[in-house]
């Protein structure tokens, strides 16, 4: 099993390209199996998350390429084109989604295009209960019988397909969203959903859906109306840049003191973040090709406190990111986390490099330290793997992050990345 080598060796400057967007490229994946055409995607990362849904998408039958170089605005991902004209089953087996939560997207547009679908229950990160209830709702509010028999869920839509239906759903769910959005493309009539999440990743699904020839208003709005289509078509569409990697990578700057250009960023899609790390000291500016990160001169980080929320909210997905700065802030900072109800596993390791970090149910009180000190550690899910990677760049000596594979879910070439900001960073085969 991998391993990462970290060495803490002072500021890290430079620029480092954001790759596409996995929250984004998973669901849009799923989205080929809505038409008979060929889809085409460009800026998709190269991750584990990403190479788990291919395998799903072509065992059931999806026949996936390579399609070329970058993507029309220059960027560095790959290319690839996805047609599910013929599918061989309409079941997603549980040996090949029991490493990822965003294979039940599937669920909506086998149930729509084909009338049934047998997903199994979806496996990722031990954060939390996650249950897709919401996800299996949506599709009973569209016509379909949902029952889960030795852990799959089977759906069947009536006969003659899903129908429109009114969804409000009551929780925000991203997840939810975007099943049910999907399989209303396609289902005869008018769908509301009400109470959506409005994460940019949506936003990124109902371009790509439009391009498709789906009739959907409200993007970027609490409730969405889709009136179905017949068919839906092929089209070329660019993943956008990856806010959560964006993020990570200023923190980066910011907990070395030094200055990097995340190029790719968008301020817009990172205002709750900003606000939070402006409050420590930081300074964010506005470049032709992304946002530079960065300390206020001659300024001593301060700890702020904050809670994750939905979006516009600040996401769950960087909380452990900004936890691993606060360790080294002026002052205490009291985190609340309100979206998954076990995602401070990070704090123990935390604690082993020397950080002061109390949990009290859904709540974390950081007070700062003067320094942390590198040593074993072990990654408990995706986002806390990156932030035992962001205390290992400040920390003195040698930081041995264990377990990595959730790391490589969602970051590209991670150590890459880092050293070409100036960070001693390598993987231990």
């Amino acid at each position: 099993m991998d391993k990462i080598e970290v060495i803490g060796n002072g500021p890290l400057k430079g620029k480092i390209n954001i790759s596409g967007a996995k929250n984004s490229a998973l669901k849009i994946m799923a989205a080929s199996i809505l038409t008979d055409d060929i889809l085409h995607l460009t800026n998709m990362p190269y991750l584990a998350d990403i190479t788990s849904m291919c395998r799903l998408l072509n065992d059931m039958g999806v026949k996936i390429s390579l399609d070329g170089g970058a993507g029309p605005k220059g960027n560095t991902g790959r290319a690839m084109a996805f047609h599910a004209k013929e599918l061989k089953q309409l079941k997603a087996r549980y040996e090949i989604v029991k490493t990822f939560r965003a294979s039940i997207v599937v669920l909506g547009p086998l149930l729509v295009r084909f009338g049934e679908a047998e997903v199994s229950l979806p496996g990722g990160c031990a954060i939390g209960a996650r249950p897709v209830d919401l996800h299996l709702k949506g599709m009973e509010a569209l016509g379909a019988t949902i029952a889960i028999e030795n852990g799959y869920v089977k759906a069947k839509a009536p006969e003659g397909g899903l129908v429109g239906g009114n969804i409000k759903f009551p929780v925000v769910s991203v997840g939810a969203t975007e099943n049910t959005l999907m399989a209303a493309t396609l289902a005869k009539g008018t769908t509301v959903l009400e109470n959506c999440a409005i994460e940019p990743e949506i936003n990124d699904i109902i371009d790509c859906l439009i391009k498709m020839g789906a009739k959907i208003s409200g993007k970027g709005t609490r409730t969405l109306t889709i009136e179905g289509v017949e068919k839906l078509n092929g089209c070329t569409h660019d993943i956008i840049a990856d806010r959560i990697e964006a993020g990570t990578y200023g923190i980066a700057a910011l907990i070395t003191d030094g200055e990097i250009e995340i190029i790719g960023a968008k301020r817009q899609d990172l205002e709750s973040f900003i606000e939070i790390i402006e409050k420590t000291g930081a300074e964010v500016i506005d470049t032709e090709k992304g946002l530079i990160f960065k300390r206020k001169d001659n300024t001593e980080l301060q700890c702020v406190d904050f809670t994750t929320e939905p979006h516009p909210g600040l996401p769950t997905d960087l909380q452990a990111q900004l936890m691993a700065l606060m360790t080294i802030a002026k002052g205490s900072a009291n985190i609340c986390e309100t979206i998954w109800e076990n995602r401070f596993m990070h704090v123990p390791e935390l604690n082993r490099m020397g950080a002061n970090i109390e949990i009290s149910h859904n709540n974390a009180i950081v007070h700062g330290v003067k320094n942390l000190i590198g040593c074993p550690v072990m990654a408990t899910d995706l986002r806390a793997s990156a932030s035992l990677i962001l205390a290992g760049l400040v920390a003195k000596g040698t930081t041995i992050v264990d377990r990595v594979y959730h790391l490589d879910r969602g970051y590209e070439q991670i150590e890459e990345k880092l050293s070409s900001v100036g960070a001693k960073i390598r993987r231990i085969k």
